[in-house]
């Protein structure tokens, strides 16, 4: 058993039945259909409590989420930064996806923590400001992720940590940005046996 699964989180009125009902609608919408954009692939509830521990602990105020889709893992992390003061900015490439975390957001009354995009999360990072971001959470086609690297990188402030879902169940599709990580100085970063695998890189204040 994960350590997270056995932690007890305390949720606010309501939360619980939301997250467990989106949890039993992503897996049943998976399960029928093999269309990649029309499957909601979240993360598990394991990750997710994971997730929130993080933003609690770090009291991260600045939260980005590459890979939006129906707001499942934007509830985990708004959730948590509401109970710090932080919010969440979360993009997606698929307009019908936003629509759908738009309304959960609505429904966990958290809409106004998080600042919901449609769009190319590369041109997001290209444009963000150095040091900004506290905590990355990236769970999207895994494909440019080490071409987003030096973004990435340089959004993070000092010990602002990256998280990357997949990192076991999709492993060899992680190594071109595992690769990338290896070779930057003040990166620091290990694998956690949580959900599906979450890689995790600290960056250095050096």
């Amino acid at each position: 058993m994960s350590y997270v699964t056995a932690m007890s989180i305390s949720y606010p009125p309501g939360l619980r039945e939301l997250l467990e009902e989106l949890e039993t609608f992503g897996e049943h919408n998976d399960a029928t259909t093999t269309d990649r954009a029309s499957r909601m692939l979240n993360i598990t509830p394991d990750t997710g409590a994971f997730l929130a521990v993080l933003v609690r602990s770090m009291a991260a105020r600045n939260i980005l989420e590459v890979g939006t889709s129906n707001g499942y893992s934007t509830v985990w992390l708004a959730s948590a930064a509401a109970a710090v003061g932080g919010r969440v900015t979360t993009i997606d490439v698929n307009a019908r996806k936003t629509e759908l975390a738009t309304h959960n957001l609505r429904r966990a009354g958290l809409e106004r923590v998080v600042e919901l995009h449609t769009g190319d999360a590369g041109v997001l990072l290209a444009r963000g400001a150095a040091g900004h971001w506290d905590l990355i959470f990236l769970d999207a086609d895994r494909k440019p992720y080490a071409a987003w690297w030096s973004d990435l990188w340089r959004g993070l402030r000092p010990n602002g940590l990256l998280v990357v879902d997949n990192a076991v169940s999709h492993a060899a599709e992680m190594e071109p940005l595992l690769e990338r990580i290896r070779q930057e100085p003040g990166a620091a970063h290990v694998l956690v046996p949580v959900g599906k695998g979450e890689l995790m890189v600290l960056k250095g204040t050096a």
